[in-house]
């Protein structure tokens, strides 16, 4: 029997590892890209994040997220740490959850995938773009532009449309499309969100930790703390792609109030700068100590004393006034960056098509998808490769049980 998987990624890899465990399987990986596990070498800056050991408490999106619970049963954050050492990959856990490889580099589990792919009962095709598959009764033919492959069982685990540039694709949504199966409207999650604020274009990489609240028409929408990054263009940083899902979507005025100092109230923040005006300290100079050089001096001319030469100046409205700045920032938002530079795809390919408990479609069978072509997504830390490796497995498992 064969199995195809289009897609090299986390969840196909992850798919055809499990399909390989039958020796009675011979496994085809058609894989669009020159090298396997091309965005899983870029996450997490690049130290991968594979996983979180809060993954089974929640943390998953769509229109049905509890889609997610047979497979993140069967192969739960224990089991797949697990799966990871008997690969060879050793992991730590960070007090937050996230698991990251022993290495901390993204290419040490790129490169155990890659080295386990190497079995007898695998075959890997790069550069091999699948540009249609048909149907029949013997099973699939997956059609490129140079070759045709046939095989019994089809699994597709093309990922999402998020991170173009490192092959995010419509390709999967495409050649489900064609058998019938219907997608959501896909949008970017775990991205960078615009501001039309001006202070932000002189803090470009300024990083510190940040308690942030996206409100939509002065409601509260979603909050986090967190490392905050700032940009030319907006924030950025693990604090705003735990929130960014589904900001700026839909009407209303869309705004971020910013706590740079969430550790201090506002009164020990007044007290620390009544204390430092006792001095000659140069206005622009006031924060200094307290945050980065940069941002305290960006906040201390939105607060609207820059017209003063010495902090022991300063009016006592005037430094509430900055305490207020540093505490309560509030910027307008406009919109997410785009999918380029997203992480992960918001939406996909409807999940009630398919079996939760196989990953095997409802309308074609023998058909299988896996990973972030279904409209799944998790929350920022490690809670899609978790996703990726319970679906992709689960997918493969099922997908190498030989029929009678």
């Amino acid at each position: 029997m064969i199995v195809g998987i289009i897609g090299a990624g986390a969840s196909g890899m992850a798919a055809a590892l499990a399909a390989a465990e039958n020796p009675n399987v011979s496994v085809i990986i058609m894989e669009r890209q020159t090298r396997v596990g091309r965005k899983l070498q870029a996450t997490g800056n690049g130290r991968c994040n594979l996983s979180n050991i809060g993954a089974m408490a929640g943390g998953y999106h769509g229109e049905h997220p509890d889609f997610v619970l047979p497979a993140m049963k069967q192969f739960d954050p224990e089991v797949t740490l697990q799966w990871f050492a008997d690969l060879g990959l050793y992991t730590v856990i960070e007090e937050s959850g996230k698991v990251y490889p022993y290495s901390d580099q993204a290419n040490s589990v790129v490169d155990i995938l890659r080295l386990n792919l190497n079995k007898a009962n695998i075959t890997l095709k790069l550069g091999f773009e699948a540009e249609k598959i048909n149907i029949n009764q013997q099973g699939f033919s997956v059609v490129s532009k140079e070759e045709t492959v046939f095989c019994d069982k089809l699994i597709v685990a093309c990922g999402g449309l998020a991170g173009s540039k490192l092959g995010g694709t419509m390709s999967g949504y495409k050649l489900l499309a064609k058998s019938g199966h219907k997608s959501t409207r896909l949008r970017p999650s775990l991205v960078q969100i615009k501001t039309s604020w001006e202070g932000v274009k002189s803090l470009k990489g300024v990083r510190g930790n940040c308690h942030v609240q996206i409100l939509r028409d002065g409601k509260l929408f979603r909050e986090s703390v967190g490392e905050l990054q700032l940009t030319e263009q907006g924030i950025s940083g693990p604090v705003v792609f735990e929130i960014s899902r589904d900001v700026c979507y839909g009407a209303g005025r869309w705004t971020a109030k910013l706590d740079f100092l969430p550790d201090w109230s506002f009164e020990r923040l007044q007290q620390e700068l009544e204390r430092r005006k006792n001095s000659n300290l140069p206005m622009e100079e006031l924060l200094t100590g307290i945050l980065h050089n940069r941002l305290g001096r960006v906040l201390t001319k939105t607060a609207g004393v820059k017209g003063k030469q010495l902090a022991k100046e300063l009016s006592a409205l005037e430094t509430a006034e900055i305490c207020r700045v540093v505490k309560s920032l509030e910027i307008p938002l406009t919109e997410p960056l785009g999918m380029d530079s997203a992480q992960v795809t918001a939406g996909g390919v409807l999940t009630e098509q398919f079996d939760e408990n196989t990953m095997e479609s409802r309308l074609v069978p023998n058909l299988y998808a896996c990973g972030e072509v279904l409209d799944i997504d998790g929350d920022c830390g490690g809670y899609n490769l978790q996703w990726a490796w319970s679906s992709g497995r689960l997918a493969g498992l099922y997908a190498g049980k030989e029929t009678k």
